[in-house]
């Protein structure tokens, strides 16, 4: 029988290319696996992080082959971006891709007796064939999800192929019960040797079987009455598949399998077993808090709760493969699930690139079949960023024909980028779609959201629309009574996500929506909103501490237990005669407490705002629904802490007025003019950058107008430099008052090329 040895204690690690070791180095950091290199500068806010090759190294001893012709696999769970493993000096293998497992046999370069001397050059360098290419999140690196040994007779079931079992469970509801149709593969297997298939409910009761030979090992079986696995009832069968000679059991594998029918409609949205079910729900990246990517099952299944207490049923798991302990979770807590790889913002003309996508795909299909979460393969996210072309396109139409060969079983889906025409060629490749829309913070109003939704659903009726992506920036430091976008405020992130679980909720045919994004995460990148380092649009910040208040909108909103939430505890110093107090519930009405004395009773739905005058010094709010309690203190006083407010924003406001300053007696109506041999905003950042007075005028405009800094090699260049301002400031649509890109233009035409 196989054999699963964790070589994840004891390794040596040093961060630099310091070349492949001869023997165990004494003189490099001890260190344990899960382990990133970036766990602190990966989000630490100064505005780069380590990206370069560094090794590990550990000994281990040959396990012991009880049977003749045995086999040693190494399995790497996942490798930040490349990496290169050596046994005993020898390269067994090579691998391409941070966020799957692979492996290798190491059977002929192991020791017979005694240490063998395992070494890993990983590095999260930039590869023009590797994915992610540029992207809004950091790229860490390291051997962050641990790596085993795995002992196995020369008969075993397949261990080769993309990083698979060797088993695939295919269960499908029919009338009377299930079919359950199971495949496995056997290497090294002959006519002696049999497959014997066994499916146990989840009380552990078998409630079928079947055996077949090894070079037919695929079969159906019928399991009566079988339980459906859905969101709220995420019910459980375990498939075992062992390996026989004869009297001998040489091999076993097993998978949890769910039993459950799901499919989509443009006007009816999502159904699953029959019953429609909008999804609504979260993405989630997968790093914490100075801890980066390098994760325990421990903090996985946190991550799942948190996220089923908030009363969500579905997960957009971004950009990359996820952990395998995140997908059991999902198959436990019942989230349906949109798993994708990291083909985003930009293809790369490298044909390897391509290669690569393909093998990213094939790796996430083939490891994570099994899963009955996962509902959904995504084939790429705002990939237009970088432009289109008809390469682009007949790439995407190959990633979603792959998709449906290796599992028709699921729906492929895409999440496009707000600026994508309606009327592009992108539409229509897969079987759903998403939008990243993000009015209301990087652009237009949050009310542009709910027309925009209902303009492409009339402009494609037969498109299944869902919100792929949307959000904005929260800070718990900051606070006001007149929260307004841009202020990074968490009281505005609370209003926007107030008005968007209202759009969805009036519209189920949205077949899932995600916010951006369940956590603060890393992106060594940004600077924005005074946190540097980080996307902080997170419900809950990175370190898992503090729920936002935004994340109690959606308890109200999602959540099927009795819940209530006193907003604003964190705004706990308030100037004025009277202010403003919000309740979020899901009870029909909630009353008010000042200090003990009931201030009011309001019924209604969700969120309820009541306006308090209160008294010197501090105060006791209570909000009460039933038998649900919530209570905070605040306290009065003559002017609220300077603190409570980013100086950005004040400059922001004075900025684009500053502006319109420094264009001096420019016609800010004036038409658009485009005279040859002088830059424009039609020109891309790239070819901006080459003039240091062009770049000057476009990064002094963006940054009035967005508070973000664009600069060449810094930052989410890579992202942006394809794009031009004119562009950017459409993407910014009301934002930006009227004659801005015109008063920009009309500076950089008086700039002639070189």
């Amino acid at each position: 029988m196989r054999k699963v040895i964790e070589l994840n204690e004891g390794w040596r690690f040093i961060r630099e290319d310091a070349g492949l070791p001869a023997e165990l180095p004494r003189d490099w950091e001890r260190v344990n696996l899960p382990h990133t290199w970036n766990a602190v500068d990966g989000h630490d806010g100064k505005g780069d992080y380590y990206r370069g090759k560094c090794w590990y190294a550990k000994s281990f001893e040959t396990p012991r082959q009880p049977l003749a012709g045995g086999r040693v696999y190494v399995e790497v769970l996942a490798a930040g971006q490349q990496a290169h493993v050596y046994v005993n000096g020898r390269e067994v293998a090579y691998h391409e891709g941070g966020y799957s497992i692979f492996r290798a046999d190491i059977t002929d370069s192991c020791k017979g007796t005694g240490e063998n001397l395992l070494a890993v050059a990983c590095s999260n360098e930039d590869r023009s064939g590797v994915y992610p290419q540029a992207a809004d999140f950091t790229f860490y690196g390291g051997l962050y999800r641990g790596v085993n040994l795995i002992s196995v007779p020369s008969a075993h079931f397949d261990l080769d192929y993309f990083g698979g079992l060797g088993l695939q469970v295919t269960p499908k509801p029919c009338e009377g019960g299930a079919s359950f149709e199971m495949e496995s593969w056997v290497t090294g297997g002959d006519g002696d040797f049999t497959v014997a298939y066994s499916v146990l409910d989840a009380e552990g009761r078998e409630v079928a079987s079947a055996v077949r030979p090894v070079d037919s090992a695929k079969v159906t079986v019928h399991v009566p009455d079988a339980e459906r696995w859905d969101m709220d009832n995420p019910y459980l069968y375990t498939v075992t598949a062992t390996l026989q000679r004869r009297n001998e059991a040489y091999d076993q594998v097993r998978v949890r399998a769910g039993v459950r029918s799901f499919s989509c409609d443009p006007e009816k949205g999502f159904r699953i077993n029959g019953a429609w079910t909008p999804l609504r729900g979260v993405s989630r990246h997968q790093d914490w808090l100075y801890r980066g990517n390098a994760l325990t099952r421990k903090e996985h299944y946190e991550d799942a709760r948190l996220i089923k207490e908030l009363g969500a049923n579905t997960i957009r798991l971004a950009h990359y493969q996820h952990a395998q302990d995140f997908y059991d979770a999902c198959d436990e807590m019942g989230f349906a699930v949109w798993a994708e790889i990291p083909f985003i913002s930009i293809m790369n003309p490298d044909p390897a690139a391509h290669r690569n996508c393909i093998s990213q795909m094939k790796e996430l299909i083939v490891q994570n079949y099994n899963h009955p979460s996962i509902c959904f393969w995504g084939v790429s996210n705002e990939i237009l960023i970088g432009g289109i072309s008809e390469r682009l396109v007949e790439n995407h139409r190959e990633l979603n024909a792959l998709c449906r060969e290796m599992d028709p079983s699921r729906l492929t889906t895409i999440a496009h980028v707000s600026m994508t025409p309606v009327d592009s060629p992108m539409h229509g490749i897969t079987d759903v779609e998403g939008y990243n829309h993000y009015f209301g913070w990087y652009g237009g109003k949050m009310e542009d959201n709910g027309p925009c939704l209902d303009e492409f659903h009339r402009a494609h009726p037969e498109i299944c629309l869902g919100l792929s992506e949307y959000g904005c920036e929260g800070i718990v430091t900051y606070h006001g009574p007149s929260p307004a976008c841009k202020d990074y405020s968490e009281e505005y992130q609370a209003l926007y996500h107030e008005h968007m679980a209202k759009v969805l909720e009036e519209r189920p045919w949205i077949w899932a929506s995600h916010v951006w994004n369940m956590f603060d995460f890393g992106c060594a990148a940004r600077n924005e909103g005074g946190v540097a380092g980080r996307n902080n649009k997170g419900l809950v910040t990175m370190d898992r501490k503090t729920k936002k208040d935004s994340y109690y909108v959606y308890q109200a909103y999602w959540s099927k237990e009795p819940m209530i939430h006193l907003c604003g505890r964190r705004y706990a110093q308030r100037a004025g005669e009277d202010t403003e107090i919000k309740v979020y519930s899901n009870q029909p009405s909630v009353t008010l407490y000042l200090n003990g004395k009931p201030v009011g009773m309001k019924e209604g739905s969700r969120v309820f705002v009541f306006r308090v005058a209160l008294e010197e010094g501090f105060n006791r709010i209570t909000a009460a629904a039933g038998e649900l309690r919530d209570s905070m203190t605040l306290e009065k006083v003559d002017v609220e802490p300077s603190v409570y407010v980013l100086p950005e924003v004040n400059e922001r406001a004075e900025g684009v007025a500053n502006w319109f300053r420094l264009a001096g007696d420019l016609d800010l109506k004036a038409p658009m003019e485009f005279p040859e041999g002088m830059y424009s905003v039609r020109d891309t950042m790239e070819d901006i950058a080459k003039c240091p007075e062009a770049m000057e005028a476009v990064s002094t405009a963006m940054k009035l107008a967005t508070n973000m800094t664009i600069a060449p090699g810094k930052g989410m260049w890579d992202m942006v430099k394809s794009m031009s301002p004119e562009k950017m400031c459409r993407m910014a649509g009301s934002m930006l008052p009227d004659g801005f890109l015109e008063s920009l233009n009309a500076k950089l035409i008086k700039i002639a090329r070189e």
